[in-house]
């Protein structure tokens, strides 16, 4: 029998998935489960994105689309990412793809040929590290543990430039942390990496609009203006809007790269379909109080989820300000028995199974992004299942011995 391909053998499955998918078997077997595993806002957009869809399927052409995007649709991306601030962009800069997973995909096969390195903080959302095995490049991963906020420094950014990588990708605000760094901490980042010129900067910033505290979303193109030669940007509507399952992506960034991307759309998906396309400009130019009522709610969650975090002893959990995640340390728990299970745990992934098993929650371990101390929740789930989730973990810990 003909063997697969070798880059297969490095294409992993997401944990991610694997937790939900588990939690949907146990669901599924009558228990009482509350997930707190899976990235998915779990709002819907606005009726006015429904009715733009339901328009373009009453005149759907059928027929092939752009495989940068539809104009109505870049334009308005254009428009929206220069309310952020990210102006001098033209069509020619842009492109779409079948969500930003695929855009960073493309990015990988091209920016980076085989054995080039990417270098990247951990924690780390795991596509990043699973797409530079798939393209065969070489990682670099630059720790940034909860002692430091989760956060990149200008040392440690200077040190791994210094090492000329082909790439450099950013998260912010960050998933798994929902961490999101301040203006001052971009223009001391920004000021290191104008220092290096041979390296691709990637900036996946997906949850620009879901920052709060008054931080505000900042780029390093805002610091540097000159950067914009080599800095990629990376945008999507799932979380902002509450459309993962429409699968729209996109980037703006140099030219080059995004013919590049174009291209490679060529190939793979030819174009987004008109009513996807039709349902993203709706979205980008129509009434924004959705998103921004979630942001709002996000960050109320966030305060709930902290309050219990902060009084469980032992934990450290450094305070996100974006995306809607925690991402707690809980290594005080390695080497601990729970209690009404006799069940050990030794580490992570030991504490979030048992976790499930015993009060049915469902949380993702640290490991997944890099970062074996920590556990990760997702607190998207409706409202109502808030407050008994966290009720449950707080209970686990106390059940451990």
């Amino acid at each position: 029998m003909p063997q697969l391909a070798s880059r297969i053998g490095r294409a992993k499955p997401s944990a991610i998935m694997q937790i939900a998918e588990k939690a949907k078997r146990l669901k599924a077997e009558g228990r009482d489960i509350i997930s707190f595993s899976i990235g998915v806002p779990n709002f819907l957009p606005g009726e006015h994105v429904y009715e733009a869809a339901r328009n373009a399927l009453a005149h759907d052409s059928g027929q092939y689309g752009s495989n940068r995007g539809a104009d109505a649709m870049i334009d308005a991306f254009l428009e929206h990412i220069g309310k952020l601030g990210l102006t001098g962009y033209g069509r020619v800069n842009c492109a779409s793809g079948v969500g930003a997973k695929h855009i960073l995909y493309n990015l990988g096969e091209a920016l980076l040929d085989e054995g080039d390195t990417i270098a990247f903080p951990t924690p780390y959302w795991t596509s990043y590290l699973d797409i530079a095995e798939i393209v065969n490049a070489k990682v670099e991963l630059l720790p940034c543990p909860p002692e430091q906020d989760y956060k990149l420094t200008p040392a440690q950014l200077d040190a791994a430039l210094a090492k000329k990588p082909r790439v450099f990708l950013f998260n912010n605000p960050s998933n798994p942390t929902g961490m999101v760094y301040s203006r001052e901490e971009i223009d001391a980042l920004a000021e290191v990496i104008a220092r290096y010129p041979d390296t691709w900067i990637i900036t996946d910033d997906i949850y620009n609009k879901m920052v709060f505290d008054g931080v505000g979303y900042h780029n390093f193109v805002h610091s540097r203006p000159e950067l914009k030669d080599r800095v990629i940007f990376v945008d999507s509507l799932s979380k902002t809007y509450g459309m993962p399952g429409w699968r729209v992506g996109f980037m703006a960034g140099p030219e080059s790269v995004a013919q590049a991307v174009v291209t490679l759309n060529s190939n793979h998906i030819t174009n987004i379909p008109e009513i996807a396309t039709a349902a993203a400009v709706a979205a980008l130019t129509g009434p924004q109080d959705v998103p921004e009522g979630k942001c709002a709610e996000f960050q109320a969650k966030r305060d709930q989820v902290m309050d219990v975090m902060n009084a469980i002893p032992g934990v450290v959990c450094p305070r996100p300000q974006g995306a809607f995640y925690v991402f707690p340390d809980i290594s005080c728990t390695f080497g601990k028995t729970h209690g009404p299970t006799g069940k050990a745990i030794a580490n992570d992934v030991d504490f979030c199974s048992v976790l499930l098993e015993a009060k049915g929650v469902a949380c993702v371990p640290g490991s997944a992004f890099g970062e074996p101390r920590a556990m990760r929740i997702s607190y998207t789930c409706p409202t109502p299942q808030l407050a008994p989730g966290i009720e449950r973990i707080r209970e686990f810990f106390a059940e451990l011995q």
